[in-house]
């Protein structure tokens, strides 16, 4: 399971927090890192900061958009330290840890880091199921990227050690988030077709439907479902190209 785990990192700017971050997963047996648009990499910074962690390195996957890193993922999760005006479901780092194995079980998961000096952008938010958190000292609570890596990375490794295969009860069929994002994009338009929501005002609107039906997790049939009621809606007979 620990192979359908993603790290990704977003737009970093410094080369050698790529490389602590490939050291710390080496540490805790993760191997997948994708960078989102990095400022520079490769690096001779980033290689001397993995500390022999290279092979994280070569194998590491750079896309142009977070999109593209996601494709095929079921489950997304972005590490936050900052409460928003929005808020999504929150979990500490080790229920953060038993939900991403539960649902590598049955295919790929994703962990989303943003930029050093801002973390993640609300439009990336977007595209999270949860938002782990870590808890630290109030007085100081900033962790680096590679220090909130190892701390998540770690409750995942304990669960590699303890934790039995799930039963089926436990078990989501959920779909993949390149589905979810048609839907939402059907979803926002058909909105609009409708005069439900004024193309001004609809951003939080359209957050907070995010935010309820990543919570409820449908699978693809029921995708399909909802996409034909919003096509109905719409006064077409039907939509199945997505």
């Amino acid at each position: 399971m620990l192979k359908n785990i993603k790290i990704i990192l977003i737009e970093t700017t410094h080369p050698g927090n790529i490389g602590a971050a490939a050291r710390a997963m080496k540490n805790m047996g993760l191997g997948r890192l994708c960078l989102v648009a990095p400022r520079t990499f490769p690096s001779a910074e980033a290689t001397a900061r993995a500390a022999g962690a290279d092979s994280i390195l070569e194998q590491c996957r750079v896309f142009e958009t977070l999109d593209q890193a996601l494709a095929g993922c079921r489950l997304v999760v972005g590490a936050s330290a900052r409460l928003r005006t929005v808020e999504w479901p929150q979990l500490l780092p080790r229920a953060c840890a038993e939900q991403l194995w539960t649902e590598a079980t049955q295919g790929e998961v994703a962990i989303l880091f943003g930029r050093e000096s801002s973390g993640l952008r609300n439009s990336e938010l977007d595209r999270c199921h949860y938002l782990v958190h870590i808890p630290a000292n109030p007085e100081y609570s900033s962790l680096n990227i590679a220090q909130a890596l190892q701390v998540i990375s770690y409750e995942i490794y304990l669960q590699s050690l303890v934790v039995a295969e799930p039963r089926e009860s436990e078990l989501v069929t959920a779909a993949p988030v390149e589905a979810m994002e048609g839907f939402f994009q059907h979803l926002q338009q058909a909105l609009l077709d409708i005069g439900f929501s004024d193309p001004r005002q609809s951003a939080k609107l359209q957050r907070r439907l995010r935010r309820l039906f990543l919570r409820a997790r449908p699978d693809p049939e029921e995708l399909n479902i909802l996409r034909g009621i919003l096509s109905a809606a719409q006064g077409r007979k039907s939509m199945r190209r997505e």
